[in-house]
């Protein structure tokens, strides 16, 4: 491993995916909520900086390669998890979650499975654009959490404290997340299916003729 930046901000991208649960273990809520939502978008800004200068300053690596997607993985995987323990397991965040979920899962055993041709399932553009939203959809996300927390616990509601906007604030963030992690989960199927068609013809038994 070549301890140059790019490198650096990966491994440190991939510490900070178990950080986040690790929040409401040290603080109270919602310190704990804007805790977690400042780690997570710390660490997804990393995401681009590290891909940006490995790149400009010719310095991609078989580490960078390895590491940056398993990072990126591990920050979603483990964020997506934990908003859904403190959204009470509403039903319509369980179910893109598990599109999610499912998706990361299968992509990575099909990649296991073809070994030297993984190369095929190379990250596409649209993949990128996935993880992106993904990320945005778990800020706004945490952004829900810690807001329903201070409106529905001993602090006074957000709109009662002199914002121009009287209504719920959590429901708008929450509203929001919701709709950004079902159009995040609809792209992550929609790239989880291009990659199984790409695998498809290594996974057809050969023919034996005669």
């Amino acid at each position: 491993m070549r301890w140059n930046i790019p490198n650096i901000l990966t491994l440190l991208r991939l510490l900070a995916a178990p950080g986040v649960p690790l929040m409401f273990l040290y603080f109270h809520r919602p310190w704990a909520d804007w805790a977690a939502l400042a780690l997570f978008m710390g660490a997804a800004i990393t995401d681009w900086i590290d891909g940006y200068l490995a790149r400009a300053w010719k310095q991609e690596s078989r580490f960078g390669a390895a590491m940056d997607p398993i990072a990126d993985k591990a920050m979603v995987v483990i964020a997506l998890v934990v908003i859904t323990g403190y959204s009470g397991m509403n039903p319509w965040l369980i179910l893109p979650v598990t599109i999610i979920l499912f998706r990361e899962v299968f992509v990575s055993g099909l990649r296991e499975y073809l070994g030297d041709k993984s190369r095929l399932l190379a990250v596409t553009n649209l993949a990128k654009w996935k993880t992106t939203l993904q990320m945005v959809a778990i800020s706004v996300l945490f952004l829900g959490t810690g807001l329903t927390y201070v409106e529905h616990g001993l602090a006074p509601r957000v709109g009662e404290v002199g914002l121009a906007w009287s209504g719920s604030w959590a429901a708008l963030a929450t509203y929001a997340g919701l709709t950004l992690i079902w159009i995040a989960a609809a792209l992550t199927a929609w790239t989880g299916w291009d990659y199984f068609v790409k695998a498809l013809p290594y996974l057809r038994e050969p023919r034996h003729d005669g």
